[in-house]
């Protein structure tokens, strides 16, 4: 039998005849138990906002894009459509059209991206959803999908015969203008549809058929921005990107979702790092509750620890009884605060108990992930300050 173990559970199982050290343990392991089910919720109401950050993001944005290396457009052939298809991995994929042109209605001006989309725009990200008013632009038409915010600035409304939506783009060319026509490449558009997601996406794009895009661009039929795939479910993702990168060769740049929203990932993962410092440095706190627990205990038991001195056991022995008594307890505390987190975690899944609005509540998301975060890092805090509380025993205190 492992002997500092044993005495150690039996330290942990019993009262002290103080009474003032029982209490002071008891606030040391609510302390712990506090801490946990803080650190756990936090961590889950962190993660449930993350997810719902990006889910604004991933409703447009595919699972790998391809973009030009240089410039601002790539062609694609017909054979390289084809490989693309035969791909295993890819459900699908969509060519599309970015650019940045300039909207008028009604007098009044803006500056938004044109976004070109072909019919399988939709089958690669699900835009549809996110409609607010209207309907998804038809394929062959000059119908077109408008961001809230762009509508809001324009004073835009669907379906508006009377004052017709025009783009306007620069034509190339050297030599003076003498007149709009010749500087501006213009076209009507009619808005059939009103997306809303967030103040940022809603105020950047025009959708617009992938012909219609083209044509106001001036861009060739093989001509395009970029391509966008759909992944299958549990597919390779390095292994398509790989065989991407031999279709296309090093004229185009494929990236991931998290490559395309990097900025975005970077910031979620600095907060989620700083939340996680801070909480660690209120239970770093609490854990001082432990350290001086331990000392008080190894007081009390002062005259049993000569005892078993006396008897030959060594000072490690000794100092070993409460270093596990010590992780023994912040373990279980640990196990407790995690217990009770989880189920506040799952009440507010189930029945949106916190609301950030009347009809939104509050995000959180269980994930394995923050348990063992969790876990382990009350295990460390605990054991480095039942560490600190343990050196106290030494030969100088039983002699």
């Amino acid at each position: 039998m492992n002997f500092p173990l044993y005495i150690a559970k039996r330290y942990l199982k019993s009262a002290s005849k103080n009474n003032a050290i029982n209490i002071i343990n008891g606030i040391a392991s609510l302390g712990i138990i506090v801490g946990a089910m803080a650190l756990f919720v936090v961590l889950s109401v962190f993660s449930g906002l993350v997810n719902f950050s990006l889910s604004f993001s991933n409703d447009f944005d595919p699972d790998i894009k391809i973009l030009p290396a240089t410039g601002k457009t790539i062609s694609i052939s017909t054979s390289q459509e084809h490989k693309i298809k035969n791909l295993d991995g890819v459900a699908n994929y969509s060519k599309i059209i970015e650019e940045r042109v300039l909207f008028i209605f009604n007098g009044k001006e803006q500056v938004a991206y044109l976004k070109g989309v072909d019919a399988k725009y939709n089958q690669v990200n699900d835009a549809k959803k996110s409609i607010y008013e209207g309907q998804w632009l038809a394929p062959n038409t000059n119908q077109v999908v408008v961001g809230y915010g762009i509508a809001q600035k324009l004073s835009l409304g669907l379906f508006d015969f009377n004052n017709p939506f025009e783009v306007f783009v620069p034509k190339a060319g050297k030599g003076t203008i003498e007149s709009p026509e010749e500087a501006f490449r213009t076209s009507e558009l009619t808005p059939v549809g009103i997306y809303a997601l967030s103040d940022e996406l809603d105020a950047k794009y025009v959708f617009a058929d992938l012909g219609l895009a083209q044509e106001i661009l001036d861009f060739k039929p093989n001509q395009v921005s970029g391509i966008e795939l759909k992944l299958k479910p549990n597919a390779d993702e390095a292994s398509v990107i790989s065989e991407l990168e031999t279709i296309f060769g090093k004229n185009t740049s494929i990236k991931n979702r998290s490559q395309l929203n990097d900025s975005l990932y970077k910031m979620l993962n600095t907060e989620n790092v700083a939340v996680y410092l801070i909480f660690t440095l209120v239970i770093i706190i609490a854990l001082f509750n432990l350290i001086g627990a331990l000392i008080m205990m190894i007081l009390d038991k002062k005259n049993n620890l000569k005892t078993l001195y006396n008897l030959g056991v060594e000072v490690t022995q000794l100092r070993r009884i409460f270093l596990l008594q010590g992780t023994l307890l912040s373990v279980l505390g640990g196990i407790v605060g995690l217990v009770l987190g989880i189920i506040v975690v799952i009440i507010q899944q189930q029945f949106d108990v916190i609301m950030i609005t009347p009809t939104l509540a509050y995000p959180v998301v269980f994930t394995l992930k923050n348990v063992a975060i969790v876990l382990a890092t009350i295990s460390t805090l605990g054991f480095v300050a039942s560490l600190i509380a343990s050196s106290r025993v030494s030969k100088k205190l039983l002699e």
